[in-house]
């Protein structure tokens, strides 16, 4: 009499029920310093340090990775709007030089400060949205969020 073994499962992604995450939607809420799942707790405890958890629906914040990628898209959005003006102010105008860095200077440095946090809670929002670095609950325990 043959037995029959019941048929080994492997985890896929495509096999595990999961919830469905917008990734605009919980951009928008990084974006705006929230919670990206429920979009009510802070995100930041302090300038630039990502909370433990969600303090409403409990979400783990410590697998994120953003690392130095909003420094980056930080350093190309104000680049992009700083060098063409300056490039048209000084073809059109040819204002002196020390009135340029009286003006780019400090509008370069606020700049970059205030869309630093915004960009950095778009990363971690996007990592959650695309289960990245341990955001997906579904995950199998043997296999590190690396």
């Amino acid at each position: 009499m043959a037995t029959v073994s019941p048929a080994t499962t492997v985890w896929t992604r495509n096999s595990a029920p999961a919830e469905k995450r917008n990734v605009w939607t919980a951009m928008k809420r990084g974006f705006r310093s929230r919670c990206p799942r429920c979009g009510e707790g802070k995100l930041f405890r302090a300038f630039l340090k990502v909370d433990d958890h969600c303090s409403v629906c409990g979400l783990d914040y410590t697998p994120h990775r953003a690392d130095d990628l909003p420094a980056y898209l930080v350093i190309v959005i104000v680049g992009h709007i700083v060098v063409p003006t300056v490039l048209w102010i000084e073809t059109d105008y040819s204002p002196p030089v020390w009135l340029q860095l009286a003006i780019y200077l400090p509008f370069t440095l606020f700049a970059s400060l205030a869309l630093l946090q915004p960009v950095k809670g778009a990363v971690v929002g996007f990592q959650w949205a695309l289960r990245m670095h341990g955001f997906d609950d579904n995950a199998p325990g043997d296999i590190p969020p690396v």
